[in-house]
């Protein structure tokens, strides 16, 4: 696939390294030279210096052979009128804009066809916030990823020494809901990826990846899980963007405070917030954080631009009592740092990003695709299509499909009905897939079994 990425910063530069390694030919635009050296020097792409959205440099990118333009600067303007000037110059077929301001999201004429012939916006503050949202509905967890709008859930829990399911195989913990359809996709320990079979026992340490009806989630987590301890204090650091959709999401269930240094931010945020406590002042003040009750604070979230500010904070809200803490962390060197240190959770913006783009980027009718641990692995959702003679998957059971190495079999839904654990099960036409990929460099291979070939026979 010819994919043009406008924007070198984070989200674009991760973007460009996941598309170059599957085989894509990738163009990245920025205006920052250095920064562009900087990628052709590890990635095998190509780079033109200049203003995204200037037609001569998006002609010089080849947007007009492009199958897809993924506009990703820093500034919402130049991302719009890119795919504008895309779409009305060049005819650039598929067109992805990443946009942050809640003021033009509001208004979704500016996004179609009558607007600026954005094909897809991708927010990336909701989509953390949703993430973290997640996080906090189901406590003690590491992830919650949705599939099939939301009826079935991939959730990723550490094993604690005095959990549950220590010490037990596969089969004795399945054996342990006799009463409800769970699979364990997936065990690292030590960061070395397992293949779960019944045989396979659960150490401390190790993190569970767990598929499961949305219903039932909660039902397992009360087994495996160390404490059944629910968040009820939430304390956030930082009212930008996202800690103030959080907080508007959350008020109305839990007890909610925001600590911002700006005093103007501080007003916008009591006028918008209605059960929120508003507090003006740096989050990383000792003082300032005994105050607020620390001690008794269940879970603290460092949510400001700042990296540095967010890992100092939530280590010292950690150390001054809190029962957990989340830190917002762009540079994936501090996101190694913090790694099984004092910070329970280690919340990354451009993951989350990439994610959502990925989803319009495979081959195949993907619906849904969620990087993890940092990209190595992938869980995705994809739609069976075709008949036999088209299809590698539709009119075969699951034990006849060869599957990629390292891909593990998740679950099949069908309408309101979900398949978790039936090798005899055939697939439909329409049936949607869960898949968990341990190691992506198979991507492509399992793309190809859901994509639809006059020819296969």
């Amino acid at each position: 696939m010819k994919i043009v990425v406008l924007g070198a910063g984070q989200v674009g530069g991760a973007l460009a390294e996941h598309l170059a390694t599957e085989q894509n030919d990738v163009t990245v635009v920025d205006n920052n030279a250095e920064r562009l050296r900087e990628l052709q020097e590890r990635l095998d792409i190509r780079t033109i210096v200049g203003q995204a959205s200037h037609p001569s440099v998006l002609l010089a990118a080849g947007v007009k052979q492009a199958d897809l333009l993924i506009a990703v600067t820093h500034s919402d303007e130049c991302n719009m009128t890119a795919c504008l000037v895309s779409n009305q110059l060049f005819g650039t077929p598929n067109k992805i804009a990443r946009i942050r301001s809640q003021q033009y999201l509001t208004y979704p004429a500016l996004i179609g066809e009558k607007g600026f012939h954005i094909d897809t916006v991708i927010s990336p503050e909701s989509l953390v916030m949703q993430f973290i949202r997640n996080l906090i509905l189901q406590p003690d967890t590491l992830q919650v990823l949705n599939f099939a709008d939301g009826r079935v859930q991939l959730v990723a829990v550490k094993a604690y020494a005095q959990s549950a399911v220590v010490n037990c195989s596969l089969k004795a913990i399945y054996d342990i809901f006799p009463d409800i359809d769970t699979k364990i996709v997936a065990i690292y320990r030590r960061d070395t990826a397992i293949v779960p079979t019944e045989t396979t026992v659960i150490e401390p340490d190790d993190e569970i990846f767990f598929l499961a009806q949305a219903k039932h989630i909660p039902l397992i987590l009360r087994e495996v899980r160390h404490t059944e301890k629910a968040y009820k204090r939430i304390m956030i650091a930082g009212g930008g963007n996202i800690g103030f959709q959080l907080a508007s999401s959350l008020e109305n269930q839990f007890q909610v405070k925001i600590i911002d240094t700006s005093k103007d931010r501080c007003q916008f945020l009591s006028r918008e917030l209605e059960h929120t406590l508003i507090l003006t002042g740096d989050a990383a003040d000792k003082e300032l954080l005994l105050d607020e009750n620390i001690a008794n604070t269940d879970l603290f979230c460092a949510l400001t631009d700042k990296d540095e500010a967010n890992i100092m904070s939530a280590i010292l809200a950690k150390r001054l009592g809190a029962y957990k803490v989340l830190a917002l962390i762009n540079r994936e060197a501090y996101a190694d740092l913090v790694q099984d240190g004092e910070i329970d959770m280690a919340i990354s913006p451009q993951q989350a990003t990439i994610s959502k783009l990925l989803s319009h980027v495979r081959k195949g009718d993907m619906v849904d695709v969620h990087t993890l641990r940092r990209g190595a692995a992938e869980a995705i959702e994809a739609i069976a299509h075709g008949n036999k003679k088209t299809s590698q998957v539709v009119g075969r059971t699951v034990s006849e499909i060869r599957l990629p190495p390292g891909t593990i079999w998740g679950a099949i839904v069908r309408g309101e009905e979900v398949i978790i654990n039936s090798n005899t099960c055939v697939i439909e036409p329409e049936d949607h897939i869960i898949l968990f990929i341990i190691d992506k460099r198979h991507i492509r291979e399992v793309e190809r079994l859901f994509q639809v070939g006059i020819t296969f026979v």
